[in-house]
């Protein structure tokens, strides 16, 4: 029988923080991947432009589609792996 350990993270249901919680799509807007990446809740002044930072450091990559900015939710994981490689707490 198979656990919920031997699932791939990617492949299990992953919820939004929020009130109320939301289910993550796999390509997120701006305002999902702040809200995934919590930037919402540590008082930073614009979190938008904190993605942009991230982007244009080449810490996380983005996808365009159309004339708006994506994030996959498998970048914005690696993202945080790296930071986490960087800065283990």
């Amino acid at each position: 029988m198979e656990t919920r350990r031997d699932i791939p993270r990617w492949l299990g249901p992953t919820i939004l923080p929020g009130n109320p919680p939301a289910s993550c799509p796999e390509l997120l807007t701006e305002a999902e991947a702040v809200r995934y990446l919590r930037l919402d809740e540590i008082n930073i002044e614009d979190p938008a432009g904190t993605l942009h930072y991230y982007r244009k450091k080449g810490l996380m990559r983005a996808t365009q589609v159309g004339k708006s900015v994506r994030y996959r939710r498998v970048e914005l994981e690696r993202f945080l792996d790296r930071l986490t490689e960087i800065n283990p707490r």
